[in-house]
């Protein structure tokens, strides 16, 4: 079924082109009419046959086609959302400086609807003057800005640039257009100081051995990646992630709870909101060796003594400033979701945060999943928000309640 909605995805010369595939795929699926502007250069890297066959319409690439039905204008006008992935460092400063020598720039220029936009490129063009000031003349205009992750680019090299996977950018494109259709804007957080943990602590027991949990910072990372696009000035406390982090953020990598501790109260101070989403160690050895432990010296059992970790969560409501938000997550294995919500609500009691995220944990589900489904309780206890899709869908609905 259509959703009534068009979306032009804007495709520009670089090596990601060939994953903006799999956004206008997604955008097909929805049941969205989507038209690929594609520059010649991209259609160096994906042909026009591939493009047609998955959007399902004809790929427009020339200025000066369609001049009677005035297309480099009508396709802008038709427009509910654009999104250019790759944005290459090139067409990123043509964006910034308004300029309109092809059918992208046209498009773009021609329409009120709101920009997305993914940027790719080598770290170096990533972090040069002229592209951190064409990002920022960008964002001051409310384009949308995904990305880009740190990993590994083209050829050998690796770094900041990263085009942002296609869900997440799919994700965040429906977040800005979302708050286009509710009169919100998309830079709502604009001036907000955010700090959001993410990842799983690991608590040594030796230089090579450690205690851990299965957690991969993705849905932290995408809480750190939708508020920094939505305006807000972010600190990620990164506890061995297993996902890029986005460039966007001041990362603060940690490794155990009582870094993270150590990390995160430093970072509450003057903060306007703390989510607490890095799934932290309850115990730590009492005793750590400075050596490997061998299994010769230990026979066939090992006795290890725990102690229990400081409780991060309520240590930072209990000392939260006046109109502070703080928000926690609480992963739990309970199947049955009377019960599971009843965890949650006695967690919420113990801990004064002011949202709890209440999600189910196993073997398949939650940690390291590329999806979640979270029931958010408020202080009474009161189901305030549900929210289930991908990890970025669902950070956007945890950030509307805190906006």
């Amino acid at each position: 079924m259509s959703s009534g909605r068009t979306i032009v995805v804007g495709i520009t010369g670089g090596i990601a082109a060939y994953k903006a595939v799999n956004v206008v795929r997604a955008f097909v699926l929805r049941g969205d009419t989507v038209q690929v502007v594609a520059t010649p250069a991209a259609l160096r890297f994906v042909g026009k046959p591939t493009l047609e066959a998955i959007s399902r319409n004809p790929v427009h690439t020339d200025l000066y086609e369609g001049v009677a039905e005035v297309r480099h204008v009508a396709i802008g006008q038709s427009a509910d959302l654009i999104v250019v992935a790759p944005a290459t460092a090139n067409s990123i400063a043509k964006l910034a400086a308004g300029l309109a020598d092809d059918l992208l720039g046209n498009t773009i220029l021609a329409s009120t609807a709101p920009v997305v936009i993914a940027p790719a490129m080598h770290t170096e063009m990533w972090n040069n003057a002229a592209t951190v000031a064409n990002i920022a003349t960008l964002r001051a205009r409310g384009v949308t800005i995904v990305g880009p992750g740190v990993g590994q680019l083209t050829g050998s090299d690796s770094g900041a640039g990263r085009m942002a996977e296609p869900d997440t950018i799919v994700a965040a494109a429906l977040a800005a257009l979302a708050a286009a259709e509710n009169g919100r804007a998309s830079s709502d957080l604009a001036g907000k100081r955010i700090v959001i943990t993410a990842g799983g602590t690991r608590e040594p027991l030796d230089p090579v051995r450690f205690l851990g949990n299965r957690s991969s910072g993705k849905q932290g990372v995408a809480l750190a990646e939708a508020a920094a696009a939505r305006g807000a000035s972010v600190i990620l406390i990164a506890a061995n992630l297993e996902v890029p982090a986005p460039t966007t953020v001041d990362l603060r990598p940690v490794n155990s709870a009582l870094d993270l501790e150590r990390a995160v109260t430093e970072a509450a101070v003057g903060a306007d909101v703390v989510i607490m989403a890095a799934a932290v160690a309850d115990y730590r050895p009492v005793t750590v060796r400075a050596d490997k432990i061998k299994k010769d010296d230990t026979g066939d059992s090992l006795l290890l003594e725990l102690t229990r970790n400081p409780d991060i969560l309520a240590g930072l409501a209990a000392r939260k400033a006046p109109g502070q938000g703080l928000v926690g997550f609480a992963a739990e294995t309970e199947t049955d979701p009377d019960r599971l919500l009843a965890l949650g609500r006695a967690k919420m009691a113990r801990k004064g945060c002011d949202f709890l995220v209440v999600n189910r944990v196993g073997w398949s589900e939650g940690f390291a999943s590329d999806h979640n489904e979270v029931r958010v309780l408020d202080r009474r206890g009161d189901i305030v928000c549900e929210a289930s899709g991908t990890k970025m869908s669902v950070a956007g609905h945890i950030l509307d309640l805190i906006s």
